[in-house]
């Protein structure tokens, strides 16, 4: 893969809209259409659609910068090798996470079968995860050019060139089988399941065999020098002990920080999701019914796994799923208000929001027993060791609202992300809990696209809620 570089002008630079504070007017904080990344016409539609639904100013105003941000700032179309390719940069991170880069595009998918250019971008995506996947299935994160020089070039093993970071993340991978999945059954097109993808398919496959390490180890380690110390995994990099049991290991969370117990259960979930799909996919489209056995097979060994360690006894919630265990009979009860966590189970499928099993979890997740739910001045909400001590995160907030079946708390949830972006329009990585002006990252294209999620579901589902605000 020849990773090219961004051309001039391609926006690396945060952007004058991102430090904007003369909010009062609610005067657009988009870029000019001129100079925006992606414009689609089924996006600036549905926006418009939206907006005219939403009686608060401030709340239209919020949903009209946040749902395009991604395509207004963050991608770049082009070809490669003849086929489509997009490139998707975080925000003010530029480089594209696997994880990130589906989920920023998620919001749109619905929209692609009435937007051909939409749909080429998000089959462009596709393409590249794929190529991503064949460089490093241990990567999380990528660069479009290949002689870029890392900041993290002092990790070890050595980066190979494209490679930004190589922290193994299960949910890195199961994102790539996520949007290939999307895309198929929104659009129908099954052009994207070819030779290239089919080789990125078997490798996720292996690699999650080699991580369920049955032979008591693994090739992957990653060291770093850093004083930050939840940012590379204990004992040279390989990780606390496990006894294997059938779970996949994950190195890493999807916040990026390093996993306690290395079998992180909802990432373990995510797992068995994406192997039903690729089951599907292989059984349904590319005819090859041997491998989609082994894909269902390795999906029903991680879900038995996941039922006998995962599901535990808490104290004071009865049977509820562990953040992460060990294979040896110790369990972590917390969240991280990334996805894929316990909260995000509704959210991505893997549980319906009215399960006992996921209602009780979600019960401890909302407690002060959950040592990650925050209660301050500003808002209440799940927080991140990430982010440390203080700090709540809107995706949290907003996760919240789309699992929830009660209006009063999507409600409040609304309410909660209102008082907290701080006047900027725009939704943020995580905010004092009693202060929101002190906040991470001015731009989070994903959380800012989740927010426009949101609202789009309420406005479908839950109409009144979005005049109630």
């Amino acid at each position: 893969m020849h990773l090219a570089g961004w051309t001039a002008g391609a926006g690396l630079l945060a952007p004058q809209w991102v430090f904007s504070r003369s909010w009062q007017d609610f005067a657009s904080q988009r870029p000019a259409p001129g100079q925006r990344r992606f414009t689609s016409q089924a996006v600036e539609d549905q926006i418009q659609q939206v907006k005219a639904a939403i009686p608060d100013r401030e709340l239209a105003w919020m949903f009209e910068n946040c749902y395009p941000n991604t395509l207004d700032t963050t991608v770049e179309v082009g070809e490669w090798n003849g086929k489509p390719d997009t490139f998707v940069i975080t925000g003010d991170i530029d480089a594209m996470w696997l994880r990130d880069s589906c989920a920023q595009v998620w919001p749109y998918l619905p929209l692609i079968p009435k937007d051909e250019p939409l749909k080429r971008l998000v089959h462009g995506l596709v393409n590249r995860q794929v190529q991503c996947m064949l460089l490093d299935p241990y990567a999380n994160a990528f660069y479009k050019d290949g002689s870029r020089k890392s900041e993290w070039d002092g990790d070890r093993p050595q980066l190979l060139p494209g490679v930004h970071e190589r922290k193994w993340e299960i949910d890195s991978l199961c994102y790539v089988v996520r949007l290939s999945h999307g895309y198929w059954k929104t659009s129908g097109d099954a052009s994207i399941f070819d030779a290239d993808w089919d080789r990125a398919m078997r490798l996720i496959v292996d690699t999650f065999r080699t991580e369920q390490r049955k032979n008591g180890d693994s090739p992957y380690y990653f060291t770093r020098m850093t004083t930050w110390m939840i940012d590379a995994p204990p004992f040279s990099g390989k990780g606390h002990l496990i006894r294997p049991v059938g779970l996949i290991a994950s190195m890493f969370r999807p916040s990026d920080d390093s996993t306690v117990f290395p079998f992180l259960i909802p990432s373990n979930l995510f797992a068995v999701q994406s192997l039903l799909q690729l089951d599907e996919i292989y059984r349904t489209v590319r005819k090859d019914p041997a491998f989609a056995a082994q894909c269902l097979a390795l999906a029903n060994e991680v879900d038995a796994a996941i039922k006998q360690y995962a599901v535990r006894k808490h104290l004071q919630f009865g049977k509820i799923y562990a953040y992460e265990v060990d294979g040896y009979g110790n369990a972590l009860f917390q969240d991280d208000a990334n996805v894929p966590s316990l909260m995000s189970l509704a959210y991505l499928g893997v549980h319906q929001p009215g399960d006992p099993l996921y209602q009780r979890t979600r019960k401890f997740l909302l407690s002060d027993h959950n040592p990650y739910f925050f209660r301050g001045k500003a808002a209440s909400g799940q927080a991140s060791p990430h982010s440390g001590k203080r700090r709540i995160w809107p995706m949290g907030i907003i996760l919240r609202a789309m699992t929830s079946t009660d209006e009063k708390e999507i409600l409040e949830c609304l309410r909660m992300l209102k008082r907290t972006h701080a006047g900027t329009g725009f939704m943020h990585e995580a905010f004092d809990m009693d202060d929101p002006a002190d906040f991470t990252r001015k731009w989070f294209a994903w959380a800012n696209t989740l927010f426009g999620e949101l609202i789009v579901k309420l406005h479908q589902e839950r109409p009144g809620l979005l005049a109630a605000v």
